[in-house]
């Protein structure tokens, strides 16, 4: 993986708050301009960063880990692992006890070595159906 001062400023967001809880460690990561556009999450940093931590909440032992990180101008695009036990509410839902295993597309634009905005693609499919909460449909099933 090619590594820039702007993918260097991803791995921190991932490994500190995603990884670690530790929202803090991203403030020098993001503007306070900063925008998010993945649906159903918030567009605010200080949202963002309650999003996460209730998803942290939720699964408690969240990892993300970094599979691909390719740079094109201004932008990074990454293709990540997830993994965590779905131990908290989340999205309406009791917790389930089960762990999953999905992939998550990002994509970052950057400005002076900060975020300024995020299209996050997280397989939401994949994770309710491991979880138990999404049923294959019969055709599917064949």
């Amino acid at each position: 993986m090619e590594t820039t001062p702007n993918t260097e400023v991803f791995k921190r967001v991932i490994e500190e708050g995603f990884n670690r809880g530790n929202f803090d460690a991203w403030d020098d990561c993001f503007p306070p301009t900063f925008r998010e556009h993945q649906y159903g999450l918030p567009s605010t940093l200080a949202e963002f960063k309650r999003a996460i931590a209730d998803l942290r909440g939720a699964m408690p032992d969240l990892t993300l880990t970094i599979d691909e990180m390719v740079t094109s101008g201004d932008k990074v695009w990454v293709r990540m692992t997830s993994r965590g036990t779905h131990l908290g509410p989340f999205m309406g839902f009791t917790p389930t006890g089960k762990s999953f295993t999905i992939t998550v597309m990002d994509v970052c634009r950057f400005e002076a070595g900060r975020i300024v905005e995020h299209w996050g693609v997280p397989d939401r499919f994949a994770l309710l159906h491991q979880l138990g909460l999404l049923t294959t449909p019969a055709a599917a099933r064949r």
